[in-house]
């Protein structure tokens, strides 16, 4: 873990400091993304700004954002594909409620404190979410919480780390742990939610110390999840059976698949408006679309 921090923030070292020597040219043009925002609202032009805090902010940006919801996004493409009948449940509710084949849009997403007539539509969808919630039981992007650096240094008696993967598979808790059951959250167990309420699911750890990206990341995993199967059908690749995808797992600064999903989707679901909708979205990595 500390070599990837060390070696990512090698990067962002290098990104900062080519951007302030750009701004410092005449013909600059700010192009208010992230970096500039965040050198504008410091007001610092120069070497002398506090790169460490800088890179640390980008670093949590960085973590807790884009890396671990295409690492949870990828979990769950995998789970479903070797579990087709699990995968068609979701797409019927999705059908449904949503449509089929059409792609789950933001106004969509239920968001606390912002009432509307389609805020409803996902919570309308108990066993969609129950599949989120599976995911990150079984594959926790950050399975134990980054540790934290104090403002000044002081004595402790002991650090505890919470293993969320370990919770996740503890038979104490869990009926038949090891397997992708989303239907264990539904019933009883459908209030349990993943905002460190219930300490049985806690993938953003929970606390005042909750993870950053919780607000980014639940409305966006939906989207694209939801998107992805209710839009297309999906096949693995090279004749691969589902019950032999290799779901060996990879610890970076976040826990991936070691050998990254490779489906592709044909064109059952699709229409001509979910092709225009699909032409303007960048997906990155583990999927490849035909």
């Amino acid at each position: 873990m500390i070599k990837h921090v060390q070696k990512i923030e090698q990067v962002f070292d290098r990104i900062i400091i080519q951007r302030l020597e750009s701004r410092k040219a005449h013909d600059y043009v700010i192009t208010n993304d992230m970096l500039d925002t965040f050198l504008n609202i410091s007001g610092v032009n120069s070497e002398d700004m506090d790169m460490t805090k800088l890179q640390h902010l980008l670093l949590i940006l960085f973590t807790t954002g884009a890396n671990t919801t295409s690492a949870t996004l990828e979990w769950a493409m995998v789970e479903l594909l070797r579990n087709p009948e699990k995968l068609s449940k979701a797409q019927q509710e999705l059908g449904k409620i949503i449509g089929k084949g059409r792609p789950v849009e933001e106004g969509d997403i239920a968001r606390p404190g912002q009432p509307g007539p389609l805020t409803s539509l996902i919570a309308r969808l108990p066993y969609f979410q129950a599949i989120i919630k599976e995911t990150f039981l079984l594959h926790p992007a950050t399975p134990l919480p980054l540790p934290r650096k104090a403002d000044s240094d002081f004595e402790i008696c002991q650090l505890y780390f919470v293993n969320a993967w370990a919770i996740g598979r503890d038979p104490n808790i869990w009926d038949n742990p090891s397997l992708f059951v989303p239907e264990r959250f539904l019933g009883l167990d459908d209030q349990i939610d993943v905002a460190g309420k219930n300490f049985e699911l806690i993938p953003f750890s929970a606390g005042r110390r909750i993870c950053p990206g919780l607000p980014w990341t639940m409305p966006i995993l939906p989207l694209m999840l939801g998107s992805l199967i209710n839009s297309f059908e999906w096949k693995l690749e090279d004749g691969v059976l589902p019950e032999t995808l290799n779901m060996e797992e990879k610890f970076g600064l976040t826990l991936q698949m070691a050998h990254p999903l490779r489906a592709r989707e044909y064109a059952e679901r699709r229409t001509t408006k979910n092709d225009a909708y699909w032409s303007q979205q960048c997906f990155s990595g583990c999927l490849e679309c035909a």
